[in-house]
C-alpha cells in the first residue's frame, strides 16, 4: 500500500466535477503532514516526464482527477479527468 492510497480512495468516492481542499484536509485525508515540497505547484500538477513520476501524482490521477495548487497557497483544486457517463435504466 502507497501512503498516499488515502488521497486516491477518497478522490474515488467524490463525483463532482471539481472542488477544493484544503492542506489541513489532505492531510487529514493521508493521516500525515504533507512535506514541504507539496507548497511548489509543480509537486501537485501532473508530471510531463515518466521518468519524474511522484507516488502523490499517480494516486491522484488514479482517483481520476488533476490537482492544481491555489494561487492563494490555502489549498488544491481538483478537476475530474472524465465526466462520468450517464447510462439510463431500462
Amino acid at each position: 500500500m502507497d501512503s498516499y492510497d488515502p488521497l486516491r480512495d477518497y478522490l474515488l468516492t467524490r463525483d463532482t466535477t471539481e472542488f477544493v481542499l484544503t492542506f489541513d484536509q489532505i492531510e487529514e485525508i493521508l493521516g500525515f503532514a504533507l512535506p514541504r515540497a507539496s507548497q511548489r505547484a509543480s509537486w501537485w500538477e501532473k508530471e510531463r516526464n515518466p521518468e519524474n513520476a511522484r507516488p502523490q501524482r499517480d494516486a491522484i490521477r488514479d482517483g481520476g482527477y488533476a490537482a492544481t495548487r491555489l494561487p492563494d497557497d490555502n489549498g488544491v483544486r481538483f478537476r475530474r479527468l472524465t465526466a462520468k457517463k450517464f447510462i439510463p435504466k431500462h
